[in-house]
């Protein structure tokens, strides 16, 4: 059963959700033509890091699915700010008295990032294309409209 893409209801397919109005939903993903995978594992998949977000994007019958390269470029741009951000606090704690304090900010940055890691998979493989505040109107915008 499908999910409503706004607020995440399980709803009939092509009905429209009775709590947040949206339109109907959109069919369940299909298979890719000659590959076997569905949409919703491909989309799952590019998760994986961001090597599979990559051949994703290069392999032939995978970019043309809207909602693969969706996924694709927002795990590579999720990558990318969890990357620049870790590089910054790695910077910061080089700085005697902040590094202390940093410590304990790794561990609760690499827990959201495992947490928000779990909750793309799950939305990626329930066929929702669910976007994150930044970078998921950047991603959109990438996979084209």
């Amino acid at each position: 059963m499908p999910y409503c893409p706004k607020c995440g209801m399980q709803i009939a397919e092509g009905a429209a959700c009775p709590q947040c109005a949206a339109g109907s939903v959109p069919p369940t993903p299909q298979t890719v033509a000659a590959s076997g995978l569905t949409e919703n594992v491909a989309g799952m998949l590019a998760y994986f890091t961001f090597i599979p977000a990559i051949v994703f994007l290069v392999l032939e019958p995978y970019n043309k699915s809207r909602f693969i390269r969706f996924h694709a470029f927002q795990c590579i741009f999720v990558t990318v700010a969890f990357v620049a951000l870790g590089i910054a606090l790695g910077i910061i704690s080089m700085i005697p008295f902040l590094g202390l304090i940093t410590i304990p900010l790794h561990f609760v940055i690499w827990l959201g990032a495992v947490a928000l890691w779990i909750v793309l998979v799950l939305k990626a493989y329930q066929g929702q294309m669910f976007k994150l505040p930044v970078v998921g109107d950047m991603a959109e915008k990438q996979a084209g409209a």
